[in-house]
């Protein structure tokens, strides 16, 4: 089982987001299941059950993971693909995020269309990858850092931004024979809390 697998077309969006069949995906990714099993935990007949397995795994979302004697039945156990599933935003392809469209560094709806993006390339690059048993040599940096006051993050950002330029520039080869470009993104927000946030503590943007 995959630790998280990327959703690209847009009926398999669809299905993993039935109430029903997410609720049988969360079931099955925590080990194999018949369909009589899953029928006793979720409360439904074990028919309709079996229903829902066969959209999932039309869609690849469930496999089989053997098969068990029960009485005069052979039970089919299904697991689930992954553990956790994002879906791409190539499964609204035409009206994703486009960060090229208007570029504005302190607007957090463009960083969402920047994350969007990154979700949709790295995507790409592991079902490619995945088609291919190939690796990606990927990296990713994840922090936190607490900021005194606005006037510090905005420093912050000034200094974050000099650095990373600087870097880019230091190692850049646009005329390097076989060199392959890499997107580089580097993003701060608030951190994001278990509970919703009082108003006096949600800082408005100037």
């Amino acid at each position: 089982m995959l630790d998280v697998s990327v959703i690209e077309d847009a009926e398999a969006a669809a299905v993993s987001l039935d109430p029903t069949r997410a609720r049988l995906l969360a079931e099955l990714a925590g080990g194999p299941a018949s369909a009589a099993m899953l029928a006793a935990r979720v409360g439904l007949p074990r028919q309709k059950v079996n229903y829902h397995l066969r959209a999932l795994e039309k869609h690849g979302l469930v496999e089989l993971a053997g098969e068990r004697r029960k009485g005069n039945v052979t039970e089919r156990l299904m697991r689930a693909t992954a553990a956790s599933f994002v879906i791409s935003p190539l499964a609204l392809a035409q009206v994703q995020p486009d960060p090229d469209r208007f570029r504005d560094q302190l607007s957090a709806r463009w960083l969402l269309a920047v994350a969007a993006r990154l979700v949709r390339d790295v995507g790409a690059l592991i079902t490619g990858a995945d088609r291919a048993r190939k690796r990606i040599a990927t990296f990713a940096l994840d922090g936190e850092v607490r900021f005194a006051s606005a006037a510090d993050r905005a420093a912050f950002v000034e200094e974050l931004t000099h650095g990373v330029s600087a870097l880019v520039a230091k190692y850049h080869d646009a005329d390097a024979e076989g060199g392959r470009p890499h997107r580089i993104v580097v993003a701060l927000h608030p951190t994001v809390k278990p509970q919703v946030a009082a108003p006096d503590e949600i800082e408005a943007t100037p």
